[in-house]
């Protein structure tokens, strides 16, 4: 993902949406490595998700889900998920539901496919995959 921010960010928007907490030691698929309780108010969510935020060093712009859940709920968005939003305010893709769901590959694909709609008319050049992307598809032919 830091890859694709960094290939695409001068076009695409990149938000970060942290939702609730897949691993919290109070809840129902606690993990040893992750020691935080789960929130009960948007306040300790909001300071749950700086810790991780400053901790994975992410760059993009990241907004809180609150404790009440409605933005994880209504995008299915646990543990992890990617949507791209068009320009025209529709979801232009949807991933599956991570871990096994999340292909940024997949995404890098719908970004260039709505860029090109974009651009089509305009002065830009034509989207293309990124050099790492065009080295794993020469490594799997």
């Amino acid at each position: 993902m830091r890859k694709l921010y960094k290939d695409y960010k001068p076009d695409v928007q990149f938000i970060l949406v942290y939702v609730r907490e897949a691993h919290a030691i109070d809840g129902s698929r606690p993990n040893s490595r992750v020691q935080i309780e789960d929130p009960v108010s948007d306040f300790e969510r909001q300071e749950v998700a700086s810790s991780c935020i400053a901790n994975l060093k992410l760059p993009m712009t990241t907004v809180v889900d609150g404790v009440d859940d409605k933005v994880g709920t209504a995008y299915q968005g646990l543990p992890d998920r990617l949507y791209l939003i068009g320009k025209d305010g529709k979801i232009a893709y949807a991933g599956g539901r991570g871990p096994r769901g999340f292909q940024p590959e997949e995404l890098e694909d719908s970004i260039i496919e709505e860029l090109n709609k974009i651009w089509k008319s305009g002065k830009k050049a034509k989207a293309t995959k990124t050099k790492r992307n065009k080295q794993t598809d020469a490594k799997g032919k």
